[in-house]
């Protein structure tokens, strides 16, 4: 140990006195020579103490071997490999107490898979790493990261960001950079805030380059956007085969390209592509941070081909910690190879990444040993030499999980950044947008998972068209561009048009035999054309009938999925299941289907035709409104008013006469209370509506010429099971089959002629009843057969006609857009007038239907809910009134033990009996004549005993029968 202390103590003088030199240096360069004494003089002085006194070390330190493995024979690994010296150099003067000393063991990958991993089996049979640092690429850790956690040796790679290399499979990879899928949100941020649908990915043919697709895709389609096409260019692809490429996505549409290679790859692509013409206005190129991490450096891309290109980038916020590193870093590759001019380069974000992480893992040793978990020893667990198994020979790192450990819970300020892990990961960084413009990038806007796009870093804001600054596109030009176009080099639009036998108004498909050439017209055509003509920018198509399209719409239509046709126009109906996998435009008619059926003149002689205008329910609740509005008078009216009193025949006589004579408006019968008054009222005007209702409906029936259709609805057809007929090739056929119609009783029909001889016949003669199709149809067809056909039943909801494209078409909105500008103007309108003309409203006279209870039920809701109140309050008013009489009477049959229904009898025998002497008629002076309720006393045993001398004509008996009965005696 003593031998390892002087050691160290050596080490630790020697860098010193490089730190103390480099500074002189740099000093020296400068033009003041007086700075330049002072300098010399103080390294003097320092060096001399130290000499003397020798510098200070711990007096106990551990050796710690930690290997690395890089690819030495690039400029980026020997860059990579300063940064890490230089963080161990940094990290232990800093911290010259700590007791653990990590030394490097650097090998040479040579930029092979096969290298890296033997070289990790150097180091960890022969140096016992505690921990590797690298390898660079992902393609060469692969291997290195299984042995790693075989082995329980925790392998820390600055650079490998491919997301095959999976810390949950693998969980002794500590990955100390960003994936390639945590840009990929991003891209996807990009592409939705300037409204973009289609995005082809540019991608290197490796691993490396095919590993961002999956994520890629997910993100494009989170912001409905798709990936049409894709291109993979080889990284040893000759110019031609790049530009033969090249040349093939310049005839799609898609105009927005991301670019996912190594540099020296994607400045190759972007020359070629400028010299095609791909780097002009209208173009959107999007390049990873694989490229844009070296758009600073001088020479690592030709920017000249890039300009206007788009590029995303862990940001590196500045600090004075960087550029004091930036300046030592760059006077230590001068040093260390003075034979390249890569020193007057900053280091890039890999550089510092290495930087950071070597640190972390420096940090991590020391923690793990002072808190006494740390044992470096490796473990045998083979028990012998005889094993076959690496991993078995190899052995195992005793105090792995304690170090993976220290090192995923290690966070710190590093040059990079915010320095933290999370599940064995760097936490993803804030993202820099970057502009290619000039000889380097301007930052145009940050992005973070939480708070999106926006233009200053940590500002918030609302509107997507201020989320970026100004950007210069290819071309030079800061208009955005759309994404796509109609590639002028390429071929036309290839639109597939029905071939119909009917209705050749909206589609019309000739040949001329003697030329053999095409004829294609219609009203589908011309609106079409119309809406291309309206369009903000040339779309080059051509017409080609398709001759299946008779049998089914669906074949047509499945022709564009299968990429047969870029397009389908003509009378194509927007529907559910064709929409999932086509893209439909906007109608551009109306919709739904409907039945035509035939009129048919009404000649029969009926005797009773004067119950016709009301329906069975209307007649009924009518009676039963006339008896129920008698029985609310007669209940008022009875004990007050003399002419609805007299015999139970005599009371039912007066009552319907009264109710009944209302509709003539001949009742003589004088009301005496306002409740009765105000339940007439109502009823009269209800009896004026019915009568008028019924006699402007019962002369319509008599005057007018009766045609009636021969069906309904719906429920009428399924019931007689007579014949219907739909169009050809219409999607109504399977409607109907839905609808309950059976296969055998529906018959297709092409022409309208076909529909109207065959509605004639009937189903008895071998035609059908009625005919169900589309709104457009029966509208050309109404209008020149309007006299002897309707259109009745209800209406089938559709969305019309519209134009077919391929799914995630760019053209659809713009299509959709054009047709609303066509729409709403008069081109519609002279367009229509072009293919159907003048269309007459039908002026068959149908005769009017009758009258149901419903059209009348607010009516008969209104007079019943009066006559209710006004008899409710009319009892009421008697109870209060009579309350000393229904008393006496419910006493005496408590003690006559009679039940509750005998009470309710003795209660209506008063209700008879007595008139109420607030009436008009009964409203006098008492006299002899008069009795009183309170006068009438019942005994025991049934008889009356009267409190004074009374007339024995108007005394009632104790049951209450009538005046003559009465035994009247003093009291």
């Amino acid at each position: 140990m003593p031998r390892l202390d002087s050691f160290l103590s050596v080490v630790d003088l020697a860098t010193t006195i490089i730190c103390l030199a480099s500074t002189a240096d740099q000093l020296l360069r400068s033009n003041s020579k007086q700075m330049d004494r002072r300098v010399l003089f103080s390294a003097s002085f320092l060096f001399l103490l130290m000499l003397r006194n020798g510098a200070p070390t711990p007096t106990a330190v551990a050796e710690v071997s930690v290997g690395v493995i890089l690819s030495l024979q690039t400029k980026s690994g020997w860059k990579s490999l300063t940064s890490i010296r230089m963080a161990v150099d940094d990290f232990y003067a800093l911290h010259n107490n700590y007791t653990t000393r990590i030394a490097l063991r650097v090998l040479d990958s040579k930029q092979d898979a096969v290298d890296a991993a033997a070289a990790a089996v150097d180091l960890m049979k022969n140096s016992k790493v505690a921990a590797i640092i690298g390898p660079m690429s992902s393609r060469e850790a692969e291997f290195v990261v299984v042995l790693g956690n075989a082995t329980q040796t925790p392998v820390i790679s600055y650079s490998a960001s491919s997301p095959s290399l999976s810390v949950t499979n693998t969980p002794y990879f500590v990955r100390a950079t960003i994936k390639y899928s945590d840009q990929c949100p991003l891209i996807a941020a990009i592409v939705k805030s300037y409204g973009w649908h289609q995005v082809i990915p540019i991608y290197e043919d490796s691993v490396y380059g095919a590993a961002i697709l999956p994520s890629l895709i997910d993100s494009l389609q989170s912001v409905d956007a798709r990936v049409p096409n894709r291109a993979a260019i080889v990284p040893s692809a000759s110019e031609d085969r790049i530009a033969a490429e090249l040349y093939r996505l310049k005839t799609l549409p898609t105009r927005i390209f991301v670019v996912h290679m190594m540099p020296s790859l994607a400045s190759r692509l972007f020359r070629i592509a400028t010299a095609a013409g791909m780097l002009a206005e209208g173009y959107v190129w999007i390049a990873t941070d694989i490229i844009t991490n070296v758009v600073d450096m001088v020479g690592a891309l030709d920017l000249t081909a890039m300009q206007g290109v788009i590029g995303v980038r862990p940001h590196v916020p500045s600090s004075p910690e960087l550029e004091r590193f930036t300046t030592r870093w760059r006077a230590r590759l001068r040093r260390e190879n003075p034979d390249d001019n890569s020193s007057q380069f900053d280091p890039s974000v890999f550089q510092l990444w290495a930087y950071d992480a070597t640190q972390a893992l420096a940090a991590a040793v020391e923690r793990a040993f002072t808190a006494g978990e740390l044992d470096f020893q490796w473990i045998n667990r083979t028990g012998g030499s005889n094993s076959i198994h690496l991993a078995a020979e190899l052995g195992a790192f005793k105090a792995g999980p304690q170090l993976l450990a220290a090192v995923q819970s290690t966070s710190l300020s590093g040059l990079s950044g915010e320095f933290r892990f999370h599940g064995g990961e760097l936490n993803p960084p804030v993202f820099e947008i970057i502009n290619f413009v000039g000889r380097g990038g301007r930052t145009v806007g940050f992005w973070t998972p939480a708070s999106g796009i926006s233009s200053e870093l940590g500002s918030i804001e609302s509107s997507a068209a201020a989320k970026l600054k100004v950007v210069i596109w290819p071309g030079e030009s800061t208009t955005v561009p759309r994404g796509w176009e109609v590639p002028t080099g390429g071929k036309k639009l290839q639109i597939a048009v029905p071939v119909k036998n009917g209705f050749n108004q909206f589609v019309n498909v000739e040949r001329d035999m003697a030329t053999n050439a095409t004829t294609i017209t219609g009203f589908c055509i011309d609106v079409f054309d119309a809406v291309m003509a309206a369009m903000p920018y040339a779309v080059l198509y051509k017409y080609i009938p398709f001759k299946d399209s008779a049998a089914s719409y669906d074949d047509l239509v499945s022709q564009v999925f299968y990429k047969n046709f870029d397009a389908v126009v003509g009378d194509t109906t927007i529907l559910a299941n064709r929409s999932h996998y086509v893209d439909f435009t906007l109608p551009y008619t109306e919709s739904g289907v409907a039945m035509v059926v035939p009129l048919v003149q009404d000649n029969s002689r009926n005797g009773w035709i004067f119950l016709k205008p009301l329906t069975t329910d209307l007649w009924l609740g009518g009676v039963a409104f006339f008896f129920f509005t008698g029985m609310v008078v007669w209940a008022i009216e009875h004990r007050i008013n003399p002419e609805f009193r007299g015999s139970p025949p005599q009371q039912i006589g007066t009552t319907l006469y009264f109710v009944f004579a209302i509709l003539v408006f001949s009742h003589k019968e004088k009301l005496e209370s306002n409740l009765s008054r105000l339940v007439v009222l109502i009823w009269v005007f209800v009896v004026l509506i019915l009568t008028s209702s019924y006699t402007a409906t019962l002369t319509s029936m008599l005057t007018v010429q009766q045609l009636q259709p021969k069906a309904y609805s719906i429920g009428q057809l399924l019931q007689s099971k007579n014949r219907v007929g739909y169009q050809d090739g219409s999607f109504v056929h399977d409607m109907l089959q839905r609808l309950g119609f059976s296969k055998g009783r529906l018959q297709n029909y092409s022409t309208p002629e076909q529909y109207k001889d065959a509605m004639l016949k009937g189903s008895t003669l071998g035609g059908v009843d009625v005919v169900f199709d589309e709104i457009p149809y029966l509208n050309l067809f109404l209008s020149e057969s309007c006299t002897d056909f309707t259109m009745v039943g209800r209406i089938y909801k559709t969305d019309g006609f519209g134009f077919v494209f391929p799914r995630g078409s760019p053209l659809v909105a713009d299509v959709s857009r054009a047709i609303l500008n066509v729409t709403e103007g008069n081109i519609m309108m002279n367009i229509e007038r072009k293919w159907f003309g003048d269309q007459r409203i039908c002026a068959a006279a149908i005769s009017s239907s009758s009258l149901d209870v419903w059209r009348f039920g607010g009516l008969f809701l209104v007079t019943g809910t009066v006559s209710i109140l006004c008899v409710m309050l009319y009892i009421g008013i008697f109870i209060w009134k009579e309350w000393d009489c229904l008393r006496a009477a419910a006493i005496n049959s408590k003690n006559r033990g009679v039940s509750i229904w005998d009470k309710i009898a003795a209660w209506a025998r008063h209700y008879d009996s007595f008139k109420d002497n607030s009436s008009v008629i009964t409203r006098k002076k008492k006299t002899d004549q008069e009795l009183s309720c309170k006068d009438v006393v019942n005994t025991d045993d049934g008889l009356l005993q009267l409190s004074g001398t009374l007339s024995i004509s108007d005394v009632s008996a104790p049951k209450f029968a009538s005046p003559e009965s009465v035994v009247a005696s003093g009291s």
